[in-house]
Parts: C-alpha cells; structure tokens; sequence
C-alpha cells in the first residue's frame, strides 16, 4: 500500500559488531529493510535481538560497523543534526522540577525557537496528545500513561516527520496499554508520521502497524516481514477478527522459527 513512497529509512546489509572486555558481540547481522513515508513499523523479537539497537542506529546514537543504513536519504548523523526524528524512550524521561509544558519546550528551546513559537507548539502537541489544560502540572501530579504521552508531546513538538519509540508502553497495565495503542493509532492517522515501534507483545504489534518486523535472538537478524492486511481504521474488539489472529499466528510462527531453545 506504501510501495510507491520514498524510503524513510533504508538499511542494506547492516551489521553491528559491539567490541566488549569479553570479546565481540554481534548485535546485528545481515538487515536488509525499508521504511516507507507513512509506514508503522513494529520490530519484535526476544529481549537481546536488536531491536532496540537497530533504533538507535537509525538515531546516530550507534554506528553500524557494516552495511549501509540512510535515514530521509541522509546519514544518521545528518539526519540527527536535521531533527529528522523524535524518539521516545521506554521511560518517559520527563524532568521532574519542570511542568508538562516546560518539559515539552526543551528541544523547542535548544533549537531556537521563539517563545510565541513555542507556545504555539506545546498546545498543538498537547492537542494532539489529548493533555490539553495539562500543561502547567508537574510529572509526578499525572499517571503513567499521561507522563508517556507528554514524552510523545515532547518528541512531537518540533515536528519531525518520523517517530522512534522504544517500547514506550512496556511498564503500564493492560487497559492503559490499549488505551494508549488507540490513541497512538488515532495520532498517526491525523498525522501521517512515519513511526519505528519496538515491542515485546504481538497483539500490539498486530494491531498498531502496517508493518512487522520479525527479529531473531543474537545476532539479530531479520527473519519475517509482515505487510498487514487489516484496514487503517483499526477498533480494538478487530484483535478478535480471523485476519487478525491470521497475522498474529505469522508472528509466533515466525519467533518461533527464529528462536533456538536448546541455547
């Protein structure tokens, strides 16, 4: 459905090899992928499969040591210094001692923006995050789920076309989960974001993205690439529907396959 748009992120042949006082660990081997414009991406595997290493490859915040990766056809590191991406962190990393609409100002601050600008901005994402009349509360005085969407507000705010987030729901309870997987999937949809998703639960990567990624323990490789054949309005009683429990099934199949359990 997104095969005639650019590639957001394209890696070829990426590997990363980390040099440790034990010797070297292979991380990533062999990924061969593209993200496309308006894509959401899951990536699932085991804890240790890379999947959390290959966003921050895509961040600059590791540098492959083979193959090719080019994010919006730049370097990582040109794309970093371009703000070509938000990342959104499996904790919400907000500042205590400032408020919501001073911890979503942070990056509008280091990148010059001026102060009606930021304004302007802070209540947009708080829109768009639905924390509207949140913003002058500090992140102890919000829940979990509300702290993780203002980090969301935060990595908006500037108005980067591609999402990075790393397991960002992890920690929460259930029925906050999915409430927050709707209103993600509501956000993407007025947005248009290209979104990169780590996860550990296949129901939410079936349910949130376009696409998932399969990924095997160490060295992690990419083993399924799952182009979803469920329609972009997505109510969340859809993860009792065949075609879903379909995909799913691929998904576990796919672990499964990729994963040795005699290690």
């Amino acid at each position: 459905m997104t095969s005639n748009l650019a590639s957001v992120v394209s890696a070829r042949d990426l590997g990363l090899t980390f040099q440790t006082s034990d010797g070297p660990v292979t991380a990533l081997t062999g990924v061969n992928l593209d993200v496309k414009k308006g894509d959401f991406v899951s990536f699932i595997g085991p804890s240790g499969c890379g999947k959390t290493t290959f966003l921050r490859v895509i961040a600059d915040l590791e540098k492959p040591t083979s193959g090719s990766i080019t994010v919006n056809g730049t370097t990582p590191e040109d794309a970093r210094k371009n703000r070509s991406y938000g990342y959104v962190f499996q904790a919400a990393a907000l500042y205590p001692w400032r408020t919501i609409e001073k911890n979503i100002a942070l990056p509008l601050e280091i990148m010059g923006y001026s102060k009606a600008e930021q304004e302007q901005r802070i209540a947009r994402t708080l829109e768009l995050v639905n924390l509207a009349g949140f913003g002058k509360k500090f992140p102890w005085q919000l829940s979990g789920g509300m702290q993780q969407r203002a980090s969301i507000a935060r990595a908006l705010a500037f108005d980067a076309d591609l999402l990075l987030m790393d397991e960002p729901f992890g920690a929460l309870d259930e029925i906050v989960r999915d409430h927050l997987n709707e209103q993600l999937l509501e956000l993407w949809d007025r947005t248009n974001k290209t979104i990169c998703f780590v996860t550990h639960s296949i129901p939410e990567a079936v349910y949130l993205s376009t696409k998932i990624v399969v990924m095997s323990p160490r060295p992690g490789r990419v083993t399924d690439v799952i182009e979803s054949t469920l329609p972009r309005e997505r109510p969340l009683d859809i993860r009792e529907s065949p075609e879903f429990l379909e995909i799913a099934s691929r998904v576990r199949d796919g672990l499964r396959a990729g994963h040795s359990y005699d290690e």
